[in-house]
């Protein structure tokens, strides 16, 4: 009787499934760059609904990787969003990985 060693998983399955749907990773993205930003940045410059950014923001949020506050710009309510600590780590390994996968899509042959 021979023991088969386990195929090697590919890499592209270590994908984080919170961060690398489209939306949820142009918006940690985003935050990563700008630090905060208002809903209706966020809603312009990803081209996105209402309810559609606020469930992103939600699930987010929900894993720890965005922190949600509310307060008023003057007499207007505000509500931000922020890159925390772990969604910085998140991305970046997220980045390391589709970098890595780059790589070895350039490198086939």
């Amino acid at each position: 009787m021979t023991v088969e060693e386990p195929a090697p998983v590919h890499p592209a399955l270590d994908l984080d499934d919170a961060v690398h749907q489209k939306t949820r990773l142009a918006l940690l993205t985003v935050l990563d760059e700008a630090g905060r930003a208002d809903f209706p940045y966020l809603r312009k410059v990803l081209n996105l609904t209402d309810g559609n950014l606020g469930r992103h923001l939600d699930v987010l949020a929900q894993q720890g990787l965005v922190e949600i506050t509310k307060g008023y710009a003057g007499r207007r309510p505000r509500t931000w969003a922020a890159i925390t600590p772990k969604g910085e780590q998140a991305l970046a390994a997220e980045m390391r990985l589709l970098a890595a996968l780059l790589e070895r899509f350039n490198n086939r042959g």
